[in-house]
């Protein structure tokens, strides 16, 4: 009896031992995000994408504005669900087109706008 007492014993401490570090390990997860520095680093984050944006968009077009006007309007009868910018950056147009979060997203509208048009490269936005 005296040698089932010693196992239980042995084995009440190991459960004891593992329930203290687990709780550790628990604990010390849930403090990294009260962190100021990651914090600042989420503040910063946001308003970064705040200002600039964030995402992705597919350029189908770099060059003059007649042209480029017209690009606009060929791909609006094409796509006309999709978001069009013309943006002027000295001395040339560009027409972007959609508003993709990932760069996955971006890749496969990239494709199929491929089909109608050519030429088309994927534009961060805030860069």
């Amino acid at each position: 009896m005296n040698n089932f007492t010693m196992k239980n014993k042995c084995y009440l401490a190991a459960f004891l031992f593992l329930l203290i570090a687990g709780n550790h390990s628990i604990s010390a997860q849930n403090n990294t995000n009260s962190s100021t520095q990651i914090k600042n680093l989420i503040a910063k984050k946001r308003a970064f994408n705040g200002k600039f944006g964030y995402g992705f968009r597919v350029q189908i077009f770099y060059g003059d504005e007649t042209k480029a006007r017209g690009i606009q309007n060929k791909f609006k009868v094409n796509f006309p669900n999709v978001y069009t910018k013309l943006d002027y950056e000295q001395p040339y147009w560009k027409v972007q087109v959609g508003n993709y979060k990932t760069r996955l997203e971006a890749d496969k509208a990239m494709v199929s706008f491929s089909e109608k048009f050519s030429g088309l490269i994927i534009i961060p936005l805030g860069k």
